[in-house]
C-alpha cells in the first residue's frame, strides 16, 4: 500500500471516529430526556476492488422495539387518564366524608360529615324534639342540623360544579396542546422525508419526534405508524386519523403555519352550568372538539384528554343527578309526611316556588340543580316552635283533620303536638313499601327516589334502586360515588405498575447506558492513537522523501 493510500486509510478512521464520538455524546447527554432512543454509529469497511480502502459512514442507527414502544405510549395514555381522574375526585373525596358504616369501635354513629351522618342527625333530633316538644332548644336543634344537612347537600353539589368546570377548562387547554404536539410531529416528519430522500442521516430528527410523541401519548390515547418514506400517521384508539400537517388530509401545507396550537383540533371553553351537557355538533351547549368541521369528541378517548371529556360528560353529571334525585326524595318524603322543612327555595317574592318532579327540567319545573337550591324552610327558621304546633280543622260531616301549622294558619291551634314529628319519623324516615316506593297506581303518592331519566338529556341513572328509606339512598349515593373514586385510585395504582415495567423494559433496549457509552470512548481514544501513529509514521515518510529529493 503506498503512503497515499495509508494516509486516506487512516483519515477515513479519524473522520469515522469524530463521527462515532458525537454519536457518543449525543447519548450521552440524552441519558434522561423523555422519549430519547440511545443511537448506534454505523462504520462499515470500504473495500476497492477487493483492497479494503479504509471505512465508511453510514446513516446512524435507532435502538427500538417498536411493540415495547407502543404498548409504553398505550400505558402512558391510561396511566395519566387515571392521574387526572383520581386529582379530581381527590376533591370529592375530601368532602364526602367516609364511606364507612355509620359506627364503628371508633367513631360513633353522627360524628362524621357523611351525607348519611348529617340525616341521621335530622333523625335523631327530631326524636329527641317528641320528649321535649315545647322546649325551644330542642326545636331550634331540628333546624340547626336540617340546615347543615342542606350545607352538606350544597357542598356537594358545589363540587361538583367546580371539578366538572375544572374538568371542562383543562380539555379547552389540553386540545391547544395537542395540536403543538401533532404539528410538531408534522414538521419534523417532513425533514425526516426530506433527507431520507437525499440519502442524509435522520437519527437526531427520528429521535426528537420520539420525544414528541411520547409527550402526546399522556395527552390522549394514540397509535403511530411509520411510512416508507418516514412521514409519521397518527391515529386516535378508534382508528380516527389526526393530522399534522394539511397535506395528509389532501390540503396545501401553506394554508397552515406549523407548528400550530390552533390547528388541526379547535374547541371553545365555556362555564358549565347544571343545564348544560354535551350533545355532539355545532348546536351541542357544550361545544365539542372540531377537526376540520367534524365533531370528533366521541373518538378521543383515554390520557388528559379523554379523562376529562369523561368527568365532564359523565362522571359528575351522573353524581349531581344522584344528588339531585335525593334532594327531591327527601322534599317529596316530607311533605308527604306532613312537614314541609325543606323546600327549593323561594322565588323573588319570598314566596315558596312548587317543586315539580319532571326529572330533565331545571328546578322548579324538575329536578336538575335542586341540590344546589334546596333548603331549610324559612318559616321553620324564623319560627322553629311551628315544628310541634299543630292546627285541627273540622269539615262539614264533623270529621277532624290534624296538620302542621303555619304562619298563615286559621283554626284551632295546638303547641307542644308532636303529632306531625311522629308522622316524620315513621314515614319520611320509614322504609316499608308504602313508604318508599311508587303508590300511584292505588291511588297514592310516589315515594320512590327517581332512578332513571335523570339530567338534562334523560340519558343518566343513578345505578341504585329509588325504593329505599333515606338513610339507606344517602348511603347508597356515597357508597357509589365512593366506589368510583376508590376505583379509579386502584386502577392508577395498577396502571402505574405496568408503566414502570414497561418503561424499564424499553430502558433495556432503548435507553442510553453511560457505562457502554464511556466504554465506546476508551475505544474510541484507543483506535484513535492508532490512526494518529499512521498519520504520524506517513507524515514523517513524507518528509523523509522530500528531504532525499532535496
Amino acid at each position: 500500500m503506498d503512503l497515499l493510500s495509508s494516509l486516506s486509510v487512516a483519515t477515513s478512521g479519524l473522520n469515522a471516529i469524530e463521527y462515532q464520538y458525537s454519536v457518543t455524546s449525543q447519548n450521552v447527554a440524552n441519558q434522561s430526556t423523555t422519549g430519547y432512543v440511545s443511537e448506534t454509529a454505523t462504520v462499515t469497511s470500504a473495500v476497492t476492488a477487493g483492497v479494503g480502502n479504509g471505512v465508511r459512514i453510514g446513516a446512524t442507527q435507532l435502538h427500538i422495539n417498536q411493540a415495547l414502544q407502543s404498548a409504553l405510549y398505550a400505558q402512558n395514555a391510561q396511566v395519566a387518564s387515571y392521574t387526572a381522574m383520581d386529582n379530581s375526585l381527590t376533591a370529592l373525596s375530601a368532602v364526602q366524608g367516609t364511606t364507612a358504616a355509620n359506627s364503628t369501635n371508633t367513631t360513633p354513629a353522627g360524628t362524621t360529615n357523611t351525607l348519611t351522618d348529617q340525616l341521621g342527625n335530622v333523625q335523631a333530633e327530631l326524636t329527641s324534639l317528641i320528649s321535649t316538644p315545647l322546649q325551644s332548644v330542642a326545636q331550634t336543634q331540628v333546624i340547626t342540623g336540617a340546615q347543615s344537612l342542606t350545607n352538606t347537600i350544597h357542598t356537594l353539589s358545589s363540587t361538583y360544579a367546580t371539578q366538572r368546570q375544572n374538568a371542562q377548562d383543562s380539555v379547552a387547554s389540553t386540545v391547544p396542546a395537542i395540536n403543538s404536539d401533532l404539528t410538531q410531529i408534522g414538521v419534523l416528519s417532513q425533514q425526516i422525508v426530506k433527507f431520507k430522500s437525499l440519502g442524509s442521516d435522520t437519527a437526531d430528527l427520528e429521535n426528537q419526534r420520539l420525544g414528541v410523541m411520547t409527550d402526546l401519548s399522556s395527552k390522549l390515547s394514540v397509535t403511530f405508524s411509520q411510512s416508507s418514506n418516514g412521514d409519521m400517521i397518527v391515529r386516535t384508539e378508534d382508528g380516527t386519523k389526526l393530522p399534522t400537517r394539511p397535506d395528509q388530509i389532501g390540503l396545501s401545507d401553506s394554508s397552515q403555519k406549523l407548528p400550530s396550537t390552533t390547528w388541526p383540533l379547535s374547541t371553545s371553553d365555556v362555564t358549565v352550568t347544571s343545564a348544560m351537557s354535551y350533545t355532539g355538533g355545532s348546536t351541542s351547549a357544550i361545544p365539542g372538539i372540531m377537526l376540520t368541521g367534524t365533531d370528533i369528541t366521541s373518538h378521543l378517548a383515554g390520557g388528559t384528554l379523554g379523562a376529562n371529556i369523561t368527568l365532564r360528560d359523565e362522571t359528575y353529571p351522573k353524581a349531581q343527578a344522584q344528588l339531585d334525585s335525593f334532594s327531591y326524595t327527601l322534599i317529596n318524603r316530607f311533605n308527604n309526611a306532613g312537614l314541609s322543612l325543606f323546600t327549593n327555595g323561594t322565588d323573588a317574592t319570598g314566596t315558596t316556588v312548587p317543586q315539580s318532579s319532571n326529572t330533565t327540567q331545571t328546578t322548579p319545573a324538575g329536578i336538575v340543580g335542586l341540590s344546589s337550591a334546596i333548603s331549610v324552610s324559612t318559616m321553620y327558621v324564623n319560627t322553629p316552635s311551628l315544628l310541634t304546633t299543630t292546627t285541627t280543622t273540622t269539615d262539614n260531616a264533623g270529621n277532624k283533620t290534624t296538620t302542621a301549622a303555619t304562619n298563615t294558619t286559621t283554626g284551632t291551634t295546638t303547641a307542644g303536638d308532636s303529632t306531625i314529628i311522629q308522622q316524620v319519623l315513621s314515614q319520611a324516615f320509614g322504609t316499608s313499601a308504602a313508604n318508599v316506593s311508587d303508590q300511584t297506581s292505588s291511588g297514592g303518592p310516589d315515594l320512590a327516589a327517581p332512578t332513571n331519566n335523570l339530567g338534562v338529556n334523560g340519558n343518566i341513572s343513578t345505578g341504585y334502586t329509588g325504593a329505599q328509606g333515606l338513610l339507606q339512598l344517602a348511603t347508597a349515593l356515597t357508597s357509589d360515588q365512593g366506589a368510583t373514586i376508590a376505583a379509579t385510585s386502584s386502577n392508577l395504582a395498577a396502571s402505574t405498575s405496568v408503566q414502570t415495567v414497561l418503561q424499564a423494559k424499553v430502558a433495556d433496549v432503548s435507553g442510553v447506558n453511560v457505562n457502554d457509552e464511556l466504554a465506546k470512548v476508551v475505544a474510541l481514544q484507543n483506535a484513535y492513537t492508532a490512526n494518529a501513529k499512521i498519520v504520524s509514521a506517513v507524515q514523517t515518510m513524507f518528509t523523509a522523501f522530500l528531504n532525499a529529493i532535496n
